[in-house]
């Protein structure tokens, strides 16, 4: 005869085991907790979706123009209506995401090339590096960045054809005082971290300023840093918005949401869907990554305790 051992059940009051706690798994639950902030990163994954699959999920090419079927308003065939050269507009509001997205992302990841490496080197070294790279941060932060970004895309343009469309210049330009923010930022981390006693520690035990930089400094200033970015993206898509409705962004036939709204302004009278929706979609996708953005500071946030 067998024996079934019975399940044991744990006694009334007795502590049920749970994994260890550590910042990231606090910081996804706190994350969690927040509606808002949930929310929005569900449309900042389709909005990536879509500008990924904008091949598949769109009804037509953003270039392929019919003359015949301009200025259409919304309607069966054309969801969106069409442009004034008969463009189907929702084609090219999907296509401009994959734009807007794709400079937004590249910006910020000019920016960390940049700023990250200079901020290690001003915060871990000081003394004359430090001196040096905080005079051309300031330089750098009293030239406002559309006149900057306007300028080096104006010489850009006389030189050559602008490649891409124009997007490589506009991420280049963009990218190029975008780093500013990262660089104060990075320094401010370490030079705050870097009289703590495990820096001490490593220093003492004849660790290399560079080996404490990359692994035991950068690792504990990664929270606002993650913050400072994804802050960062939807600045640069509403640069990039602003460059383009300027003239001096995306060229055509590429699809802009800036130059969408700047070709509308002469028809906005009459033809108010040819700005009312890629003004939605800058407003949608700066407030969502605005929204993720407060949501992972404040889940981030090593004195929270929720």
């Amino acid at each position: 005869m067998s024996i079934v051992a019975e399940p044991t059940l744990p006694s009334v009051g007795e502590p049920t085991l749970r994994p260890p706690s550590n910042l990231w798994r606090d910081a996804a639950r706190r994350f969690s907790k927040n509606k808002l902030a949930v929310g929005a990163l569900i449309v900042l994954v389709l909005l990536i979706l879509a500008a990924i699959f904008a091949d598949v999920i769109s009804p037509a090419r953003y270039d392929f123009s019919v003359l015949a079927e301009a200025n259409q308003f919304p309607n069966s065939a054309h969801l969106l209506g069409t442009d004034t050269v008969g463009r189907d507009f929702l084609s090219r509001l999907i296509y401009g995401a994959r734009v807007s997205l794709t400079v937004g992302f590249s910006v910020q990841l000019i920016a960390l090339l940049i700023g990250l490496p200079l901020g290690i080197i001003a915060g871990m070294f000081g003394g004359w590096p430090d001196y040096v790279i905080m005079r051309g941060v300031e330089v750098l932060t009293s030239v406002p960045i559309w006149l900057f970004a306007l300028f080096l895309i104006s010489v850009w343009r006389s030189s050559d054809s602008a490649p891409g469309g124009g997007m490589i210049n506009v991420i280049v330009a963009i990218g190029l005082v975008s780093w500013v923010d990262i660089c104060r930022l990075t320094r401010a981390q370490l030079l705050t971290l870097r009289e703590k006693e495990f820096v001490l520690a490593a220093t003492a035990i004849g660790a290399k300023p560079l080996h404490i930089a990359l692994h035991h400094l950068l690792p504990n200033a990664l929270t606002p840093l993650i913050v400072a970015v994804t802050l960062g993206v939807p600045t640069a898509i509403f640069t990039e918005a602003g460059l383009s409705f300027l003239g001096f962004g995306i060229n055509d036939p590429l699809p802009s949401w800036g130059k969408m709204v700047a070709d509308s302004s002469s028809y906005i009278r009459v033809y108010w869907h040819l700005g009312l929706f890629p003004t939605l979609m800058i407003a949608v996708t700066m407030l969502a990554f605005s929204f993720v953005g407060d949501g992972l500071r404040d889940a981030l946030d090593p004195h929270l305790k929720t």
